[in-house]
């Protein structure tokens, strides 16, 4: 513990400013907006690599919020009891897509033309009944078990808990994987695109960066008062060795934390404002993927980016090859095929691995109002080059059920360590905090 001897008061590192989540009312105008909400979230602009830790691969997840009705997703075409009782929103044989594999009872959604286009080309990986023990059918405690990676929803997020291990909170902690040679050597924090960062996401020390639109990414100061906006510039045009030595104050430390900010924020609006290198779909899921190729194209540091795509909670109106779900589908289907399409031309698609999942699946039979209610199992898919691709296990018993709904066979637990343990190169015994056997979702490299 250091102190200043002339005010005999605390000398703040900003290592435990960040682990105390502490946001001084000082500092407010000194940020900008995001940084503000995100309680000092960034770290040193100088985006270094934590040696051992493969810093060119990421991971894109992609949640299905309200419950993906994964029935009607990838359909078991070829079970009676699917049609029986499914009779006015069921995919007949015929609607469906039929896929190149050894389970020919299933059959995609119509609406999943381009995920279809993608799995011919070995880019699709498809994980039938996945869920977990004792599910839950509420949407908020169903889906903190799934962002922890525990079945009793609580604790830190499982992506946090990755980033706290692997990259010792940007290269700074206790413990974790620490950087050769003595240097102060940092990762990006995770993004997610949205209001706030799912729990997923959230560390003891990692603090994940979220936002909307670029034009969160601005100086405020000047909007306070015009005589703010020199004191700031006088800032950013700080010395980088001076402003990134010893920080040995309160003080110091605000001015070195406003000087990350600025360079990240600038970073992250520069690579935003470029113009994508294919024409995405006008649907919210979309642009959101299109904002993460260009942040990728740009060269940021980043391991793990989220993005969400809303409205799955199907109760009413479902609709079978046409309807609600079959145009949230559609938006999804359209907007991952551009995705790697920008990737592709990037030359990065082999970089980036992106897993979809939703919170649970819907009971096997329609509801009255023609929709489907809460669940359980249902399908993941996970993209990318470096896929186990096809479908890689059977589906579930569609007459072995469990009060109507699916038994689930795949603990969602073990897709995840598949994807730390054989794409992420992490340990996901640390991560998930007990041993899963890996889902071989990645192929051998």
């Amino acid at each position: 513990m250091h102190h200043n001897d002339s005010a005999n008061a605390r000398a703040w590192t900003r290592r435990e400013l960040l682990g105390n989540g502490l946001v001084m009312a000082s500092a407010a105008m000194a940020m900008p907006m995001f940084l503000q909400r995100s309680a000092f979230a960034l770290p040193d602009p100088d985006l270094g690599s934590i040696p051992g830790v493969p810093d060119d691969r990421i991971l894109v997840v992609i949640q299905l919020g309200g419950g993906n009705d994964g029935l009607n997703t990838v359909a078991p075409v070829g079970y009676d009891a699917y049609h029986r009782l499914r009779p006015s929103i069921r995919i007949t044989k015929q609607q469906g897509i039929t896929l190149e594999n050894r389970y020919t009872d299933i059959a995609l959604h119509p609406a999943l033309e381009g995920v279809k286009e993608m799995y011919d080309k070995g880019l699709v990986s498809v994980v039938q009944g996945v869920g977990y023990p004792n599910p839950n059918r509420s949407h908020f405690k169903s889906m903190d078990i799934w962002h922890t990676a525990d079945t009793t929803g609580t604790g830190d997020g499982w992506i946090g808990r990755y980033y706290d291990s692997e990259c010792c909170g940007y290269g700074a902690g206790e413990s974790g994987r620490a950087p050769q040679g003595g240097q102060s050597e940092t990762v990006y924090p995770p993004i997610a695109i949205g209001r706030e960062a799912p729990l997923a996401m959230q560390g003891r020390r990692t603090k994940p960066v979220a936002f909307e639109t670029p034009d969160l990414f601005r100086w405020t100061g000047e909007q306070v008062h015009e005589s703010l906006a020199d004191p700031y510039q006088e800032l950013v045009r700080r010395d980088p060795e001076h402003a990134h030595g010893k920080v040995s104050s309160n003080a110091e430390f605000l001015m070195r934390t406003s000087l990350d900010a600025q360079v990240s924020s600038d970073k992250i609006r520069r690579a935003v404002a470029e113009r994508s290198l294919v024409e995405y779909p006008n649907s919210p899921l979309a642009q959101q993927l299109g904002m993460i190729a260009k942040m990728i194209r740009a060269g940021m540091k980043t391991r793990v980016y989220y993005a969400t795509h809303g409205g799955f909670d199907t109760h009413a109106g479902q609709g079978g090859a046409n309807g609600r779900h079959a145009n949230l589908l559609r938006q999804f289907s359209q907007a991952v095929r551009a995705f790697y399409e920008d990737l592709g031309r990037q030359d990065n698609a082999g970089r980036v691995l992106t897993m979809s999942f939703s919170e649970f699946g819907r009971r096997v039979a329609q509801n009255a109002s023609g929709g489907t209610d809460h669940g359980t199992a249902a399908p993941m898919m996970l993209f990318g080059p470096m896929v186990n691709a096809g479908v890689l296990n059977p589906h579930p018993s569609m007459d072995n059920l469990d009060s109507g709904d699916l038994k689930y066979t795949v603990d969602f637990r073990t897709v995840y360590a598949g994807v730390l343990d054989d794409w992420m190169k992490a340990d996901s015994k640390s991560v998930l905090e007990r041993r899963y056997q890996a889902a071989p979702v990645i192929r051998k490299l």
